[in-house]
């Protein structure tokens, strides 16, 4: 198989997984597999059988996850994971968080299932590590958003303002698309 970088051919994705950082990565494969359901693929434990890296299962996509210690996050400045959230598509968004709220009982926030104006009903809920996981169900492809809001799809507005080109959307609200472009960052 010829590198895409050496021959000019844009790269062929193959998936992409989150990695995650945990302070007692055991805990969190024990945790991991028992809330949410996921299943352990592998697990590296040290010496005294701590696990340093595993990797589990969420149907086909495969989540990495890694034993930092305690010490690891105030070396970084900070105090846990920042910005990290994870989206999984589910079937029944609704019998997951029934799956979730029971297994965490009162130790966990869980949100409630809610229905997004963009098509999907979902839920967030952070695990022991300080990762947040969002578990999302697509239940429409009709996107139903607030006024003055579109959907824009391939360069093509497919809702809100009708359907025509984001260049003729930015000519008729600010006379040119280059001026939409200023105005939207300025």
């Amino acid at each position: 198989m010829s590198d895409p970088a050496m021959t000019g051919e844009d790269p062929r994705y193959l998936g992409i997984a989150p990695y995650l950082y945990y302070t007692d990565a055991t805990e969190a494969v024990e945790w991991l597999t028992r809330v949410f359901g996921f299943t352990e693929k592998v697990r590296y434990v040290d010496a005294v059988g701590e696990v340093f890296q595993a990797t589990l299962s969420a149907g086909g996509s495969d989540i990495h996850l890694a034993g930092v210690g305690d010490e690891y996050w105030p070396a970084k400045g900070v105090d846990g994971p920042v910005g990290q959230l994870n989206v999984v598509y589910v079937d029944d968004v609704d019998a997951q968080f029934e799956r979730v709220d029971e297994s965490v009982g009162d130790g966990l926030e869980v949100s409630r299932p809610q229905d997004q104006p963009y098509g999907a009903r979902l839920f967030t809920v952070q695990d022991i590590g300080g990762n947040s996981w969002t578990f999302w169900q697509h239940i429409s492809d009709t996107a139903d958003l607030p006024a003055g809001w579109r959907e824009i799809r391939n360069g093509e507005v497919v809702s809100g303002n009708g359907a025509e080109s984001v260049e003729d959307a930015g000519d008729e609200e600010s006379g040119n698309a280059e001026g939409a472009g200023d105005h939207a960052a300025g």
